[in-house]
């Protein structure tokens, strides 16, 4: 699919319109998926598939068949289930060798044995390992650091009364603050930030995605890297760790001291918690704002509530917005190791299944007026970061960012508005992620 935008009717109503809530007769005809109105809006074809196909085997883009799941009960069931593997070993075609699924470059690269690709034990060793940095503590350690490139990146466009917020804000944040948390020293953090956008840039407009040459090359870039900066920290561990100490520094200790962390483990671990981490947190700053951008009278709502000191609604709204447009649409592929049924579909040994999180999180058999935005939302128990034991290990790293941003973004652009239509924004492709390509803004120039 090109990247320039095509010669195409408008792509309607942007994701989460209340027009996306209207009742779909039995008779309407099964949606197209895949295309530039779908990447736009979603959300009306999940809920025909909630209604009449709820586990339903399409063709992706890429020629890969696979089930989607799209009913929150089932979804739940899926990504719990152990019958349902994240090991590639086990798809029925040898489609991953052929770069058709997972991360471009991924195996050529040596990085496979990472918490995406792997199930117990090796997971569970792994995750024990590397969750000691995403413990609540050092997540509330890491918060000041993360206020100053909040306040950093503002300050770079607050007195100019316009900036896109993706590319000025939304994006650097996240990679610069999972820079910091893995020890890459701050001379090179640019590196990373440009192998960052050239795996954005290589996401081509559309679901399906395009030539993946390009993440391939970044993947294969941030590998030589980081095998020279283990190499580095080895060499400069001390005796003991510091209380603070970064998390490459971290699993190279765990590896020397009988963890069982090859060097190969410990480059993959780094390279998913960069490409997972990033690119979730940019979509949750890009479509959280968005939204809510979008829906004036809740956005006065929330800062009302921060000016008034009260900060009980940002928590409850960050989980809501991460509900009703999340920043991962699909859960990472699984692969069926046995013959199982799901929502009343036979599943064949091999098969892969992508569990649909918007179209859970949209269900409404669980969510009283689904697609309405609600920040005072108290029960929601979304899927956004998944569920069972694959569910985001570093989810409160990513609520810190949002949280940080959204309020920041608030309180010092008080009157930000969209500065472009709707129907003229484009939304990146890929088959997991979503988010937006762009997002000019507009507001009274301030300096700080």
């Amino acid at each position: 699919m090109p990247d320039a935008r095509p010669e195409a009717p408008p792509a309607g109503e942007p994701a989460g319109c209340p027009a996306a809530s209207v009742a779909i007769p039995a008779a309407t005809p099964a949606p197209d998926l895949f295309t530039w109105e779908f990447a736009a809006d979603p959300y009306p074809a999940y809920a025909w598939l909630r209604e009449h196909a709820p586990v339903h085997r399409t063709a992706l883009p890429s020629g890969v068949e696979a089930w989607l799941v799209t009913r929150y009960a089932d979804a739940r069931q899926a990504l719990a289930d152990a019958r349902l593997s994240k090991n590639p070993v086990h798809h029925s075609e040898a489609a991953h060798g052929k770069g058709r699924i997972g991360i471009p470059g991924e195996r050529s690269a040596n990085l496979m044995t990472h918490l995406l690709n792997i199930d117990p034990p090796d997971h569970t060793r792994l995750r024990r390992l590397v969750s000691k940095a995403f413990t609540p503590r050092r997540v509330a350690e890491f918060a000041p650091r993360i206020q100053e490139l909040t306040d950093r990146l503002v300050d770079g466009f607050a007195a100019r009364g316009s900036a896109d917020l993706i590319h000025e804000f939304a994006f650097p944040l996240p990679i610069y603050a999972i820079c910091d948390l893995l020890g890459v020293p701050p001379e090179d953090q640019d590196d990373f930030r440009d192998w960052a956008g050239m795996m954005l840039r290589h996401t081509k407009a559309g679901p399906g995605g395009g030539p993946r040459g390009g993440v391939a090359r970044s993947v294969k870039k941030m590998r030589t890297y980081l095998a020279e900066l283990i190499h580095s920290k080895r060499a400069g561990l001390g005796a003991t760790a510091a209380p603070d100490e970064d998390l490459i520094s971290g699993l190279i200790r765990a590896s020397d001291h009988g963890e069982h962390l090859t060097e190969n483990e410990a480059a993959a671990m780094a390279f998913i918690l960069l490409f997972a981490g990033f690119e979730t947190t940019v979509n949750l700053i890009g479509n959280g704002t968005y939204a809510l951008l979008r829906h004036p009278a809740q956005r006065e709502l929330l800062q009302k509530s921060m000016a008034a000191g009260d900060t009980e609604l940002l928590a409850t709204g960050i989980e809501e917005l991460l509900r009703y447009d999340g920043p991962v649409e699909l859960a990472t592929w699984r692969f069926a190791t046995r013959d199982l049924t799901l929502g009343g579909q036979r599943i064949a040994e091999g098969d892969p299944v992508l569990v649909v999180l918007a179209a859970a999180d949209r269900d409404p058999a669980r969510f009283t007026e689904p697609d309405v935005l609600d920040l005072t939302r108290r029960d929601n128990p979304h899927l956004g970061y998944g569920h069972g034991i694959h569910y985001c290990l570093g989810a409160p790293l990513a609520r810190l960012e949002g949280q940080t941003a959204l309020a920041t973004l608030l309180a010092r652009l008080p009157d930000i508005r969209l500065a472009a239509e709707p129907d003229d924004l484009r939304w990146r492709g890929g088959l997991i992620m979503r988010g937006l390509r762009s997002l000019p803004v507009e507001f009274t120039p301030n300096a700080r």
